[in-house]
């Protein structure tokens, strides 16, 4: 069977697809698989910040679109960039092992965060990471940049933008060979990651079981729970790209079958945030630990 997989053209795009694609040959060796780029909305309109574009689904319509004809039989995608259902007649398959999750700072000169000087200029496209920034940070200087990682880097050390960093997502920027520029991690719970950060979406028809059971048999279990959890209170909380909104889950303790969420969530300027942390017993409707974590978000917000 051949298989055409449809992909952004962007160079992490590409390196995911290349890693999808290999990892299918070793699986399958009689099947043939081939990358099929698209340009989306996105890729197009780099001016705009991404709040001002649209949703999240600016980097996805027109390769879904792909798969809904037929032109394509299955999309690889980052998970975090997905909005929190695929379109009609779409679904994803179950997740593979993930990427580290982390969010990182890259910086020109400074050896940590702490040692930037004080109005120091942050670039990011993220408002979830902005605002948690400035918790850490309350002085700095954090500005709007779009692009992708390469182009990200290039604004940083040209100049030409007068940055002193950027944040990026430590799993795009160890993807693509690049991991020696990194300066510090930020730790899950100094900056909560974006729900599902460093895991790919495989998304296909729902219709498509034989290509469904073939990515299955490949996902990990964790990754997949995880992931699950996350978007699960992406979709809950009601987040958008206008929206700063972190989740991430981690197993504390398979011995004793327990799960932790670390979730934020607030209003578009920033002012209002929330945290929680909620421990769930893996045993029980994971729907639980997603509805504990909504309800104590929400009700922080409602009496901060």
């Amino acid at each position: 069977m051949r298989y055409l997989i449809g992909t952004r053209g962007s160079k992490l795009a590409l390196v995911q697809t290349d890693y999808v694609i290999d990892k299918l040959k070793r699986a399958y060796p009689d099947d043939d698989f081939k990358a099929v780029i698209i340009k989306t909305t996105g890729d197009i309109e780099q001016k705009k910040a991404l709040d001002k574009i649209g949703s999240k689904g600016i980097f996805v319509k027109e390769i879904e679109d792909e798969l809904l004809s037929g032109k394509i039989h299955m999309a690889v995608h980052s998970m975090k960039d997905m909005p929190d259902e695929p379109a009609a007649g779409l679904t994803f398959a179950k997740a593979w092992k993930r990427e580290d999750p982390r969010d990182v700072l890259v910086l020109k000169n400074a050896a940590s965060l702490d040692e930037l000087p004080q109005g120091a200029v942050i670039g990011t496209g993220s408002k979830r990471r902005k605002y948690q920034l400035l918790k850490l940070r309350p002085d700095l200087n954090v500005v709007g940049i779009r692009g992708n990682i390469d182009t990200r880097l290039r604004k940083l050390y040209d100049g030409e933008y007068r940055l002193d960093g950027i944040v990026l997502a430590a799993a795009g920027i160890k993807r693509i060979g690049r991991e020696s520029e990194i300066t510090q991690f930020f730790s899950e719970d100094e900056m909560i990651p974006a729900p599902a950060q460093g895991t790919l979406a495989l998304e296909l028809r729902a219709d498509n079981t034989e290509l469904m059971q073939k990515l299955d048999a490949l996902s990990d279990k964790e990754t997949d729970l995880c992931a699950n959890v996350e978007r699960d209170f992406l979709k809950q909380i009601g987040g958008n790209c206008h929206l700063p909104v972190a989740a991430h889950c981690d197993i504390v303790s398979e011995k004793d079958s327990r799960l932790k969420l670390l979730a934020m969530f607030g209003s578009e300027d920033g002012k209002h945030l929330a945290r929680t942390e909620q421990i769930w017993d893996m045993t029980s409707d994971r729907n639980d630990i997603v509805e504990r974590a909504v309800h104590d978000i929400r009700y922080k917000l409602e009496n901060n």
